[in-house]
């Protein structure tokens, strides 16, 4: 799953063109985002505010496993990192 700033609309048509499978979710006001530190002030293109990349695994008791956070929105986590690190969790 993902949560971004962008609306609805638009993140519908991100994950259409792009082919994801999983669901996006729009938090346009950044409630979640501030919630938990997620939040780059003026880091968008146009200088809005958007999320900071950070990718999480949960276990299935909610329990955080796995942390990844960037400064750089061009930067995030690869498939494999991501899939060792869910690997190590068994």
């Amino acid at each position: 799953m993902a949560i971004c700033v962008d609306s609805a609309a638009v993140s519908r048509d991100l994950s259409k063109k792009a082919g994801y499978t999983f669901p996006i979710l729009s938090d346009p006001n950044s409630a979640v985002i501030r919630r938990y530190h997620l939040l780059h002030p003026g880091g968008g293109p146009d200088g809005q505010d958007i999320a900071r990349p950070a990718e999480f695994l949960v276990d299935r008791d909610k329990v955080v496993r796995w942390t990844n956070f960037a400064e750089d929105v061009r930067v995030r986590a690869r498939a494999d990192e991501m899939l060792a690190a869910a690997s190590q969790l068994r």
